[in-house]
Parts: C-alpha cells; sequence; structure tokens
C-alpha cells in the first residue's frame, strides 16, 4: 500500500511515517500535487517478505503465458 504525504506533514509524523515504512508500505512525499521523494523499506539480506514482495511485483509485469507456450517448454530438449 502507497500513502501520500504532504512535506509539513511528513516533518511532523516522520516517526510515524517511519513505522508504516518498516511494516512495509510506502510513503510518497509531495509538494503541492507533485510527488518529489519515496520513502520505502530497505530489504534485508534474509527478508524473506521483501523476497515475496519482489517476485510478486515482477510476476505482475510478465505478460501472461499461455498453455501452448507452456506445453511447449515441457517438452523443450525430449527427443521422440
Amino acid at each position: 500500500m502507497t500513502i501520500t504525504v504532504k512535506v509539513g506533514e511528513a516533518k511532523t509524523h516522520l516517526s510515524d511515517l517511519l513505522a508504516k515504512v518498516e511494516a512495509g508500505e510506502e510513503v510518497i512525499i509531495s509538494r503541492g500535487n507533485d510527488p518529489i521523494a519515496k520513502l520505502s523499506r530497505i530489504p534485508k539480506k534474509n527478508d524473506l517478505g521483501a523476497l515475496i514482495e519482489e517476485a510478486r511485483a515482477a510476476r505482475a509485469r510478465a505478460k501472461p503465458v499461455t498453455t501452448e507456450e507452456i506445453l511447449a517448454w515441457k517438452h523443450e530438449g525430449h527427443r521422440y
């Protein structure tokens, strides 16, 4: 989930915003209606949750796979 806040609100509530970032949320800081910065969690090497989220985001960007492609991959390299 992404939260958008204005600069003044970010200054006033920085500790609360950082707690939200640590919990996995993303915070966009804007000046007026223009976004200027993004706060996001720095993943740890062994952070399974971050790894899963990264995999889900990559899958969401990928194009759909057809049944024909899956069958072709399944039989790839087989000799008949």
